[in-house]
Order: C-alpha cells, then structure tokens, then sequence
C-alpha cells in the first residue's frame, strides 16, 4: 500500500525514475480498487463510480508510467507504443544514475 500513497504524493510528477515495484505495485492496487469501485457501483445502481475513480487516478498512473521509462533511459513518449512498453515496464531499469536521475535502489 505504501507503494500506491508513494506514487499519489508524486500526483504530477514526471520527473524522476521509478522502480519495476513501484509501478507494478501501484498497477495492481489500482486494478483491485478499480474492481471494488465497479461492484459497490454496480451495487448502489451507480455505475459510474469505478469510471470516476478511474479517471481520478489516470494521471498518476501516466505519470508513473512515465517515470518507469526514465528508469530505463528512456523517454517518456515510449508510454505510447502499445506492447513495447509493457516489455519495457518489466524490464530492469539503468544501474547507476541515468540524464533522468539517480537510481531508484540506491
């Protein structure tokens, strides 16, 4: 959970690397919230409740998106090639520091 707070606090910012953990911890939080959010809609007769979540969280998720490609040297953009950048989010970041910032684990 610390992991999900940690990227909210980073709410805009793009700048900097992220680690594998963070952004897979943080997709996977957001998915189980996301699943909650949609029952209890489902539940109350308010479908939109999960889609409202969804969007309130769109921009940390693009922003640790972003931060995950820095990690490996890459920019940002890469966010946008479909299937490449599933690869590159599971693939070890630069050791050491990178033009992005220091790294993560260290």
């Amino acid at each position: 959970m610390n992991w999900y707070l940690k990227v909210l606090k980073q709410y805009v910012d793009f700048n900097g690397r992220a680690r594998r953990k963070e952004f897979w911890m943080f997709v996977l939080i957001n998915i189980i919230i996301s699943m909650i959010f949609s029952y209890i809609g489902t539940a109350i007769n308010f479908a939109l409740l999960g889609t409202i979540y969804s969007l309130t969280v769109l921009i940390p998720n693009i922003a640790v998106a972003i931060r995950r490609m820095h990690d490996l040297g890459k920019s940002g953009w890469f966010i946008l090639i479909p299937i490449y950048n599933i690869i590159l989010a599971a693939t070890a970041g630069n050791e050491g520091d990178n033009e992005y910032g220091p790294d993560p684990k260290a």
